[in-house]
């Protein structure tokens, strides 16, 4: 019988009223998490955290935990501290973009500019390494390399590929830092806290890494095809500001040998002025429009079916069949 976990249709009904239950208090522990006496900051902090959100990252903790015991100590904190990590990363990344709203509300940096932004991250990533204190050395290790990655792909991005690299390889690396790491971590946080069998935290490290990079292939075409109302965010803000995705990489490659005149258009308009709502409006058409829209979509795919071949090494049973229904939801979300 299907169960009512939120975005994760036809999962077994216990285990999902279980995780819904345990959703609920880590709404609680995330807003305790930030409670401070000082005023300006517990009106920023929470501002990301009440637009809401999928709360993918404390879902996957308590999945994997579900392989073992999702009651053990450490569970419910270390799914506040990814995701605490994660709307952290928010607030920099919407300084680092530009980016006017985020969730369907103004942005951060948009309400109280970007030193307040990037101060309000800074403050989130503090409590949540607090967090990986309470719960143990070895989660203080994992999270302070999770965290160095964040950093290193934000890095790359804005940097960009050395003439010697390859343009893909380059983005599929910024990828995997900036949102599989996280997911990474999530997946074996869970299982190595609960007691899970041996190997399944190298399973679910394996996989985050997998299904992270999907995730996120699945959101380059989300940024083209979904409107602001339904997203809250601005389609195609990354072409305003010059961040790669992987539809514009394609097209890119494809220009490189192909001479048709609509392909050397949209890459004009790619190195052309973006400043207008018509001018972006534009280019995201034609891009909906494009043939690199469905590759995107096909290597989404293609990547989750190789996370769900990872979880074939888990055990059979309602835990990891919730786990492929996890990861298909990720992938074929419109939101």
């Amino acid at each position: 019988m299907p169960s009512t976990l939120p975005g994760v249709p036809d999962i077994d009904e216990q285990l999902g009223s279980s995780i819904v239950e345990r959703l609920g208090a880590i709404e609680e522990r995330l807003r305790e998490s930030v409670s401070t006496s000082d005023e300006m900051a517990r009106w920023t902090a929470r501002h990301l955290m009440d637009a809401g959100g999928k709360r993918v990252r404390p879902m996957l903790v308590l999945l994997a935990a579900s392989l073992g015991d999702v009651d053990a100590d450490g569970v419910l904190d270390a799914a506040v501290l990814v995701e605490l990590t994660h709307l952290a990363s928010l607030y920099h990344d919407d300084v680092m973009d530009s980016a006017p709203t985020r969730r369907g509300t103004d942005s951060a940096h948009a309400l109280w500019g970007n030193n307040v932004a990037i101060l309000t991250g800074d403050f989130l990533f503090a409590r949540a390494s607090g967090l990986s204190a309470r719960i143990s050395t070895e989660a203080v290790r994992l999270h302070s390399a999770t965290f160095e990655r964040l950093c290193l792909g934000q890095l790359h991005e804005t940097v960009g590929p050395r003439d010697a690299d390859d343009p893909f390889e380059h983005y599929i690396s910024v990828l995997s830092d900036k949102t599989a790491s996280l997911l990474a971590l999530a997946g074996e946080l869970g299982a190595s806290l609960s007691g899970a069998p041996a190997g399944s935290a190298d399973v679910m490290r394996r996989y985050g890494e997998k299904v992270g990079v999907a995730f996120q292939l699945a959101d380059d075409v989300l940024d083209l095809e979904s409107d602001a109302a339904t997203s809250g965010k601005t389609p195609g803000i990354d072409l305003r500001e010059g961040v790669p995705t992987m539809p514009t990489l394609l097209v890119r490659r494809r220009a490189l040998s192909a001479s048709d005149a609509r392909t050397l258009e949209i890459v004009k308009r790619l190195d052309g002025d973006l400043g207008s709502d018509e001018s972006l409006g534009e280019l995201v058409a034609m891009l909906r429009a494009d043939p690199a829209l469905e590759e995107t979509r096909v290597l989404a795919q293609r990547t989750a079916d190789d996370a769900v071949g990872i979880l074939e090494e888990l055990p059979a049973g309602a835990v990891r069949d919730a786990l492929i229904a996890f990861t298909r939801t990720l992938v074929e979300r419109r939101r």
